[in-house]
């Protein structure tokens, strides 16, 4: 999928007639999993080139949605997704971007602990995220399947940009709680997701990376890390499964800013002048953290504080 291209014109009705001033349940009315969302029923992904994107660029944003956390998506549908490929397109840290959103829960309490948009390059990718189920419940249990969206990457995600320029795409999970530490062949298999055995989070993870950069990105000052014991826990549960790539935002509102950022900063862009690039206190939380980064993400250091 991904044959269309990213219209501001476009997101701008969409967004009046169906976003813009609505609360979160108006904006996503679906009350059940759909089958077009459910990884079972999935085969595969693709994120393939086309006429009007040659040189495609597989993006995947993976939200928390249990809890309080639907305002994630909630903050994407109001101006995120036009943020998002607005400034990549105008930006370039790379080529064609095609974007997925991903809606992760709890497989141990959940009734879908992850639902998968196709890849999009068009207004059909906000259609798409608004019929994601908002499930909004959570276990209670010390973490989140985030490292279901690393397994369905690894195994039911192609893409030209992989398979014909070597090319990895880019996988963010977003969200306030820790990474439950494996996963359970029970569950993956639900998911039509291989598992012989119980998987843990690091292995998932490391299947995902084959072919995409992957990155988490800790919303430090909603939910779950309010308090200051729990945000250490978040982030010793990340950083001992994803070193170097985990990223603190304490301002959920520049979630698409921050994602553009890490994208240009790996992609080699120079930090300070990505910070210098933004307006207001957009720009001022960009800088701050992005002054710690030497260049490209990974290189030195663990967490990376993005507010």
């Amino acid at each position: 999928m991904g044959n269309g291209r990213w219209n501001p014109t476009d997101w701008d009705s969409y967004a009046t007639a169906n976003v813009s001033g609505k609360s979160q349940a108006q904006v996503f009315t679906s009350r059940s999993l759909k089958d077009a969302y459910d990884p079972a029923r999935i085969a595969v992904r693709e994120s393939r080139d086309s006429a009007l994107n040659p040189l495609s660029t597989p993006i995947i944003l993976a939200s928390d949605v249990t809890g309080s956390m639907g305002m994630i998506a909630h903050t994407l549908m109001q101006d995120g997704l036009n943020t998002l490929a607005t400034e990549i397109y105008t930006r370039k840290p790379v080529t064609d971007p095609h974007i997925m959103g991903m809606a992760v829960g709890d497989a141990y309490t959940d009734q879908a602990p992850l639902q998968a948009t196709q890849f999009e390059a068009d207004i059909s990718l906000a259609v798409q995220i608004r019929d994601l189920w908002i499930e909004g419940n959570g276990g209670g249990n010390g973490g989140e399947s985030y490292a279901l969206a690393h397994l369905f990457a690894a195994h039911k995600t192609v893409s030209d940009a992989y398979e014909k320029r070597g090319r990895k795409g880019y996988l963010f999970t977003i969200g306030d709680e820790p990474i439950h530490g494996a996963i359970e062949a029970a569950h993956a298999r639900k998911l039509g997701l291989p598992a012989e055995g119980t998987i843990t989070a690091a292995q998932a993870i490391a299947q995902a990376s084959r072919a995409w950069e992957v990155f988490h990105i800790v919303l430090g000052n909603e939910g779950y890390c309010r308090g200051a014991v729990q945000r250490n826990e978040v982030l010793a549960s990340w950083t001992a499964v994803l070193p170097e790539r985990v990223i603190v935002l304490d301002d959920v509102s520049a979630l698409a800013e921050t994602v553009v950022s890490i994208i240009q900063v790996h992609e080699g862009a120079n930090a300070a002048q990505v910070a210098r690039s933004w307006s207001g206190s957009t720009a001022l939380a960009v800088s701050g953290a992005l002054k710690s980064l030497p260049g490209r993400l990974g290189g030195a250091g663990g967490v990376r504080r993005l507010a």
